[in-house]
């Protein structure tokens, strides 16, 4: 059975607001951890009043605690935001506090536009270049301290947090291959490379001492619901979030509506059926077969869902029907 994890963006619906919003990750971890998912990431994302987990760190912290054996991480940290000594002890407190639990995927882009990113880097002389040496300097430490060693991670140091390489592009597959480090690709909204980065990764990898051998992640958008017209509705929040940020409008999550794609002109429904063209929406069967087609067509290890739903109890009943079916498909 390959295995299932969540990426949740911590949405915040129209009509709410944030501690609502983190409020309902808890809930979703807590969720997925009945459920038996794997992972349960959050991602960093800055400026976008539809996404409550900026502080990527701390919202984890919440969730660790609210939970119990759930692997919990990030999905990720936008290295060149970052000092590498800030995000080794922020993710070194999270593995000391909760060890052998902790995840830290690790992204190039900045997480948002270039007004936000000016603002988060104003102090820092880091490059978005540079990304390659900063990720080294960061695995460096979180290894055991040598003697003798001027700079340390504290806490950080010598703690098993799992490093993943994130990515969209071939850039992340051939990183992530020569440093030996499992990789995700974020397929959920970026498809156009993944075929061609994931054969890179997996033809490039050299095993090191965090991994023996390559190890795929793929990013699947997956709204299940009762019935196959219910599941497309919801699904419709999404398709108005991304069309809102191309136009230079993002707000909070929308309200699903009947029909939105229909109203689109041709250009926009172009755009979704690209940035979306690796989700399966519908009810149950459609769901099981959809799940199934993807991991056998893209040969993943492993599968990252992620669900952009509005409602809340919505959200945590679609993916109770993916966990139900991906058992079943299991048992057959």
């Amino acid at each position: 059975m390959i295995p299932l994890s969540i990426l949740d963006l911590s949405p915040v619906p129209e009509g709410s607001d944030v501690a609502q919003a983190l409020r309902n990750s808890i809930d979703l971890a807590q969720h997925a951890e009945r459920l038996g998912y794997r992972r349960f990431w959050m991602a960093e994302h800055h400026n976008m009043p539809g996404i409550a987990s900026a502080a990527t760190a701390v919202a984890l912290a919440h969730v660790a605690v609210a939970t119990q054996r759930i692997r919990i991480g990030a999905g990720g940290i936008m290295l060149p935001n970052h000092a590498p000594l800030v995000v080794a002890e922020q993710f070194g407190t999270l593995a000391a506090l909760h060890p052998g639990r902790i995840d830290l995927g690790l992204g190039r882009a900045p997480g948002t536009d270039p007004i936000a990113a000016q603002a988060l880097r104003r102090n820092l002389a880091s490059d978005v270049d540079a990304f390659p040496q900063d990720v080294v300097e960061l695995l460096h430490l979180f290894r055991p301290v040598q003697p003798g060693q001027a700079l340390q991670a504290v806490p950080g140091a010598g703690q098993a947090v799992e490093v993943w390489m994130l990515g969209s592009s071939t850039f992340g597959a051939q990183l992530a291959a020569y440093l030996g480090l499992p990789y995700a690709f974020a397929s959920h909204f970026a498809p156009a490379q993944l075929a061609e980065a994931v054969d890179i990764y997996r033809a490039q990898f050299r095993p090191s001492e965090r991994l023996a051998a390559p190890h795929v992640m793929l990013g699947l958008n997956v709204f299940a619901a009762e019935t196959d017209a219910e599941a497309r509705r919801l699904f419709s929040s999404l398709q108005q979030a991304f069309v809102n940020l191309r136009r230079g409008r993002p707000g909070k999550l929308p309200p699903p509506v009947d029909g939105y794609e229909d109203g689109l002109d041709p250009q926009a429904r172009a755009m979704l059926r690209h940035a979306l063209a690796c989700s399966v929406v519908g009810g149950p069967e459609t769901v099981r077969a959809g799940v199934a087609d993807f991991a056998a067509r893209t040969g993943a290890d492993a599968l990252m869902i992620t669900a952009q739903i509005f409602d809340h109890a919505a959200r945590l009943r679609s993916f109770e029907i993916l966990a139900g079916v991906h058992d079943m498909a299991a048992a057959a």
